[in-house]
């Protein structure tokens, strides 16, 4: 089986941004999305954010940190929940069992019957290795204040994380 490899695409129209996730999105993208996060933290005009996950065959655990960022960075901004479109099974059944019905609208279907169309390819932001491990890290902290399944998931791998942190040099 091939596996796509993943892409995020973006579009931001009368206030409504829209993030497409393609593919196999993995941690090497999470610097892409932790950089959309950030900067739909401090954009102006937004009144609505979606999430298409209907081409995405996978998202891991680090990449869906980064989603839930997203949620916590445009919290109290918006009028409702950022949506997440999904229709794999299988990813939903991911979205569920981590609990972000707790931070996003999930659905099967968009509610807007035009999207913005997400033709633009975010370029891919390289990390370094320790940027990765920091944004691993971070992802996955987010991911155990959710609900205590997650907790308990990703303890043994946060821990292990923490322990290869470099001494910090204050």
């Amino acid at each position: 089986m091939l596996i796509e490899e993943g892409r995020i695409k973006a579009a931001f129209e009368s206030g409504v941004f829209v993030l497409k996730l393609c593919g196999d999105v993995r941690l090497t993208l999470c610097a892409t999305l932790d950089t959309q996060a950030q900067r739909l933290a401090q954009t102006p005009g937004l009144k609505a954010v979606m999430i298409d996950l209907r081409e995405a065959t996978n998202v891991d655990s680090t990449a869906l940190g980064f989603l839930a960022k997203v949620a916590m960075a445009v919290k109290g901004r918006l009028e409702q929940s950022p949506t997440i479109i999904v229709d794999n099974p299988d990813v939903r059944q991911m979205l569920d069992v981590m609990g972000f019905a707790r931070f996003f609208t999930l659905m099967e279907e968009p509610l807007l019957v035009h999207l913005p169309d997400a033709e633009e390819d975010l370029p891919q932001i390289p990390a370094d290795e320790e940027g990765l491990r920091e944004r691993i890290l971070e992802a996955h902290r987010i991911l155990m204040h959710i609900n205590e399944h997650n907790r308990e998931q990703f303890q043994p791998l946060v821990e292990m994380l923490e322990s290869q942190e470099p001494p910090s040099s204050h």
